[in-house]
């Protein structure tokens, strides 16, 4: 089973509504490295009513940090950072940490985002980050920054210099590729989190 198969049959595992959220202005969600504004509003509105005891179709979450994780994602999914993060940030596993990097990466805090990486550098999510962003860039112009994202396994560090250098650049080739990584990594993760919530 592909990893994009298993993302897709790993979705049963949300409600109903956060599935719905989900698909919400699908298109454009999660298509900015730096986002410079906040997500639509039906997403806002939708989001607000979900949470970590109802984000999932199972009644009681094995792990309500991981299910909190989930809903982490989603806010992150439809570019309302503060939201994503006052969750995140009181999610003490690495998976709590994961979330934080990547919302501090696309608030546009680069250093901040390497600290929360280091503290999960061992995520067992990496290692399938790894092979689904080698599928990405295999046919990838040589580029010595896009060889370092994978060289030893997914370098989010490296990833983050990427995005520095090319978020304000969207006519520069690595920024498409930067766009479908940064969506690679998130489906990782938010398909990781939702099947730890479930246990």
């Amino acid at each position: 089973m592909s990893h994009d198969d298993a993302f897709a049959a790993g979705l049963d595992f949300l409600s109903p509504t956060a599935r719905a959220v989900l698909k919400l202005n699908a298109a454009g969600a999660y298509a900015e490295l730096v986002p410079q504004h906040r997500g639509a509003d039906d997403a806002r509105l939708a989001l607000a009513g979900i949470t970590a005891e109802n984000v999932l179709s199972v009644p009681v979450p094995g792990s309500r940090d991981d299910a909190a994780a989930v809903v982490s994602g989603l806010w992150l999914w439809h570019d309302y950072l503060d939201e994503s993060h006052t969750i995140s940030q009181q999610i003490t596993s690495d998976t709590g940490s994961f979330w934080h990097a990547i919302m501090h990466r696309r608030e546009g805090d680069f250093s901040n985002s390497k600290y929360w990486y280091a503290r999960c550098q061992t995520h067992p999510a990496l290692v399938t980050l790894t092979r689904a962003a080698e599928d990405v860039t295999r046919s990838s112009p040589a580029d010595t920054r896009i060889v370092k994202l994978t060289a030893q396994g997914w370098d989010p560090r490296a990833f983050v210099d990427l995005v520095q250098e090319v978020h304000r650049q969207p006519t520069d080739p690595r920024h498409a590729l930067a766009v479908t990584l940064q969506q690679v990594e998130w489906r990782v993760l938010f398909d990781h989190s939702l099947r730890a919530a479930v246990g």
